[in-house]
């Protein structure tokens, strides 16, 4: 079984979109680990997930959610293969979204979360 957990904020405004019928919104996500090290100095490390959401799930998103937004995102890890126009094989990792919580504020007075 895998399952992935990430808690945090959007880095842009999710995009909606079409895939045979099928609605897709992506959004990037970024997630902080800070820390102190050894010396007691503050450390701090971003990593940056892309998110993909699809049917109601997907329109949930590209409805309620912003950049900046902080979200729970709970999914399974995907990776995509593809050939790249000079004919490279190029390969992306996303976390393919099956559970989505808004966390903090909501942005508008007619989000019903």
């Amino acid at each position: 079984m895998q399952k992935t957990f990430l808690i945090g904020n959007l880095g842009n405004d999710p995009e909606l979109r079409d895939s045979n019928g099928t609605p897709v919104c992506n959004f990037s996500m970024a997630t902080t680990e800070r820390w102190k090290d050894r010396q007691g100095n503050k450390q701090e490390k971003t990593e940056w997930h892309k998110i993909v959401a699809w049917g109601d799930l997907a329109h949930i998103c590209a409805q309620y959610l912003r950049k900046g937004s902080k979200v729970h995102i709970e999914g399974k890890n995907r990776t995509r293969k593809w050939t790249d126009q000079q004919g490279m094989e190029r390969y992306v990792t996303e976390v393919h979204a099956k559970e989505m919580e808004m966390l903090g504020h909501a942005s508008s007075d007619d989000c019903p979360f």
